[in-house]
């Protein structure tokens, strides 16, 4: 049998990468990974060992772990899938399409709100499983655990008949399950079930059967996303989120503007996807420097509740500018019959609907501006990012404020950036 290693940083430092859920916007990801890439020192090509990843950013995940080559050759592969991607690699835009899916889902009302043939979705998304088949090999996972180049790898989905998130993860064999309120560990194979999985919004998307049981996306009742990563065995992380919150700022500021109609559909939707994809990694990351705090203050040995505890040091990188207005331009290059949609349901609105936009406009125009957004915000930390990449051992681990590391918020962002 085959010896699995386990590889770690020079200080012995095992580190995650984190990436959270959000449709399109994981283009952002790209860019950010694809400036770290190039802060990567030469003797340390592969810095993370454990990559965890949620929705599409379990795309990304997979991206990586199942690439043989070093981190920044992944990268490179990633950037270049979503370079080439258009909505139509990703769910079926044709009238016959929509209006069939709207017809399926009216015809469920009289079936006990069952589809008949298929799970119920407003967006017909099979054209994402082929891309997931051709692009991504889950047998080079297994092999990278087994050549040290990964501990383990995990995607995040929610089981519809037991309303619990669950952890598919595959990795060494001293890594194990776990259970806690509402979430636990499975370890498995990954396939392309899983991704697909992960990646099923509710309602927009199909779900996904595995072994007997439905699942979606795995961003829904996620309370501890960074989670699974520490399950894991990390002792650091870092965060790649795609929120549009990311400035402490304008936190419990109010809108000037007074809405006259009450929120459309899209505005509804755009509200419940930031509460599934953005809210619960925002509250995550506070309750982990929270921790932090405590055990500066607090000898673990002298309490016996708080063995368990550990610090973690975190890092964050998260978008300097709102990705719903950046999208808000980007709309015209949308196929006729999804523009009808997203019009038709308040999608098109700059009070709030383009929020809900923003996670289903896989468009190359949209996606090289986030790429080169996720780039620069990355950029403009590089000082820090090299200081996690390559740590001193001997000193002590520093703190990184609430959130981490931030990007910069607009009113810092460089002349030329992306607007």
């Amino acid at each position: 049998m085959s010896t699995i290693k386990s590889e770690t940083t020079k200080s012995g430092q095992r580190n995650a990468l984190v990436l959270s859920g959000g449709g399109a916007r994981a283009a952002y990801q790209a860019g950010v990974l694809k400036a770290l890439a190039e802060l990567v020192p030469e003797d340390n090509p592969r810095p993370f060992q454990i990559i965890c990843g949620t929705s599409a950013g379990a795309m990304n995940a997979m991206l990586l772990a199942s690439h043989t080559g070093t981190f920044k050759e992944a990268v490179d592969r990633m950037c270049s899938v979503w370079m080439q991607l258009s909505v139509e690699q990703v769910y079926l835009t044709s009238w016959r399409s929509l209006l069939g899916n709207l017809f399926s889902i009216s015809r469920s009302l009289f079936n006990r709100g069952v589809g008949r043939q298929k799970p119920l979705a407003l967006l017909d998304n099979s054209p994402l499983r082929s891309l997931v088949e051709r692009e991504i090999n889950f047998e080079n996972i297994q092999k990278n655990i087994l050549n040290g180049h990964l501990r383990a790898t995990s995607v995040n989905a929610l089981s519809y008949s037991e309303g619990q998130s669950v952890s598919f993860f595959q990795g060494a064999e001293d890594v194990k399950g776990w259970q806690r309120f509402r979430r636990f560990g499975v370890p498995t194979q990954l396939t392309s079930d899983h991704l697909l999985a992960s990646a099923a919004i509710p309602a927009i998307f199909p779900a996904v059967q595995l072994n007997g049981a439905y699942f979606c996306d795995g961003a829904i009742r996620l309370m501890a996303p960074i989670s699974p990563a520490l399950h894991l065995g990390a002792k650091r992380v870092f965060v790649v989120g795609v929120s549009d919150n990311r400035s402490p700022a304008h936190w419990g500021s109010r809108n000037s503007h007074t809405q006259v109609s009450s929120p459309s559909m899209a505005q509804i939707a755009g509200q419940l996807f930031n509460a599934a994809f953005i809210d619960s990694l925002e509250a995550d990351l506070e309750h982990l420097d929270r921790v932090n705090m405590l055990l500066d203050y607090i000898d673990p040995s002298d309490h016996a509740d708080l063995k368990l505890l550990r610090s973690v040091e975190s890092v964050v990188i998260e978008p300097s500018q709102s990705l719903g207005r950046l999208s808000g331009r980007r709309l015209r290059h949308l196929p006729p019959a999804l523009r009808w949609l997203f019009r038709s349901t308040g999608a098109t609105n700059p009070g709030g609907g383009v929020s809900a936009a923003s996670y289903l406009l896989f468009e190359k125009p949209y996606i090289e501006e986030l790429i080169e957004l996720g780039y620069q915000d990355a950029m403009w930390e590089r000082d820090k990012l090299r200081s996690f990449l390559r740590p001193e051992p001997e000193s002590k681990v520093e703190r990184k404020g609430l959130f981490g590391i931030r990007a910069r918020s607009q009113e810092e962002a460089p002349k030329g950036s992306v607007e």
